[in-house]
């Protein structure tokens, strides 16, 4: 990281960071193109797990080329300034990349739906029927690296 200044260094902290992230972008390769999309997440330390339907381009990509890239972030306010160009943002951010993979067994698929109901609710155990589980795709993604960054620190 260039601005050593404002990485944050405590895994805690770039966990928290995670935890209250409401989206991840999920950066896909699509030839010489990158592929960006916004997903609902869920987070346990290592994995971020993601769902998807069958088809699209989502499931194309990571068919296709299984490593990603993620990130996330949390906009707290603008730092105004004198001059337009000293303006800055007060932020928090993750970036990391890692490894996608479909998962199939039907025990795994309910572990990582309600991974991601967590992130979104209060509740610890969620019911999924079986034709629901049927219709979704449930993509683990085994996280490689994760680098942390606060501005201003």
């Amino acid at each position: 990281m260039r601005r050593n200044d404002k990485e944050i260094h405590n895994p805690a902290e770039i966990e928290a960071i995670i935890r209250r992230a409401k989206v991840c972008r999920l950066g896909l390769c699509d030839g010489i193109y990158p592929y960006v999309v916004p997903v609902c997440f869920g987070y346990e330390p290592g994995v971020l797990w993601i769902h998807s339907g069958p088809g699209g381009k989502k499931m194309e990509l990571i068919t296709a080329n299984p490593e990603v890239s993620l990130e996330f972030d949390e906009v707290s306010g603008t730092v105004p300034a004198e001059s337009p160009c000293a303006w800055g943002v007060r932020y928090e951010s993750v970036i990391g990349r890692g490894f996608a993979e479909i998962v199939r067994d039907s025990g795994e698929k309910i572990h990582g739906l309600s991974c991601i109901m967590r992130q979104y609710s209060d509740k610890e155990t969620f019911p999924f029927p079986d034709h629901a589980l049927k219709g979704v795709c449930v993509i683990r993604i085994k996280i490689l690296e994760m680098t942390g960054k606060r501005s201003p620190p």
